[in-house]
């Protein structure tokens, strides 16, 4: 870990550097960029060495975002002092889109950033696709005194049909998602997860456009309607929720 003239050598102050974190952990998890590859297994063995093996570490490897405008790659270049900090990207489309579209990938991934499409009201943006799920929701219960039908009556859950009986099954995937992400140290997981629930969500508002009967709010069947906004509900803290441990805020309402 020592030079021949006695200066410690970038491993040496690696292997320091992990020693101390140890100290205070039973487990490390440290996130490199794809050119520091070929030395994982060295420092996993360092930790375990230094530890007597009480102390393991996970390294995620993360690849190169590529920033877009609207399809054309944005041109960097340190020599000319061109380029795009995180600072400007989240000043331009807000910390939420950042963050959200960063989980989107598997860290070992590239990701191909696109200011344009980020922002993009269709459900080809993640980000919208879920915000907009949970916006409908929030709209549906302002909406709900409008039909004469009380959140804090209790709801006949028997009264969902096959296809929402199927949106509840994936609701109850939600805390084993969340699990899997956090033992396989992979956020995207609750990323994918979310936006699968919005998927599904907005399906079942879709089909009322071809028949009233079938909304979530229906003026002439309260006791059905209330079941169906408690399953919307349902659907909007599992979307909080998910977005919560993603650093996110979920919208109330779409601008």
């Amino acid at each position: 870990m020592k030079k021949s003239n006695g200066a410690w050598t970038y491993f040496g102050a690696d292997a320091a550097y992990h020693l101390q974190k140890a100290e205070a952990a039973d487990h490390l998890v440290n996130i490199w960029g794809a050119d520091h590859a070929g030395t994982v297994k060295r420092i996993q063995a360092a930790v375990t060495a230094l530890t007597d093996g009480r102390v393991d570490l996970d390294v995620k490897i993360v690849q190169m975002v590529k920033l877009l405008r609207a399809g054309e790659p944005i041109k960097m270049s340190k020599r000319s002092g061109n380029f795009v900090t995180l600072a400007d990207v989240v000043e331009e489309v807000g910390k939420d889109v950042v963050r959200f579209m960063m989980l989107t990938k598997r860290a070992d991934t590239p990701l191909e950033f696109d200011f344009a499409k980020v922002v993009e009201a269709s459900k080809d943006n993640p980000v919208f696709y879920v915000q907009y799920a949970h916006a409908r929701i929030a709209s549906l219960q302002r909406k709900a005194a409008d039909v004469g039908v009380s959140l804090e009556t209790a709801a006949d859950m028997t009264m969902l049909d096959a296809e929402e009986l199927g949106l509840v099954k994936l609701m109850a995937q939600f805390p084993r998602t969340v699990e899997a992400a956090a033992l396989a140290h992979e956020p995207h997981r609750i990323a994918f997860y979310l936006n699968d629930l919005a998927s599904a969500f907005h399906s079942l508002w879709n089909r009322g456009n071809d028949d009233p009967a079938r909304r979530f709010l229906v003026a002439d069947r309260p006791d059905l309607t209330r079941a169906r906004l408690e399953l919307a509900r349902g659907v909007a803290r599992i979307i909080r929720s998910g977005l919560a441990l993603m650093g996110v805020e979920a919208a109330e309402e779409m601008r």
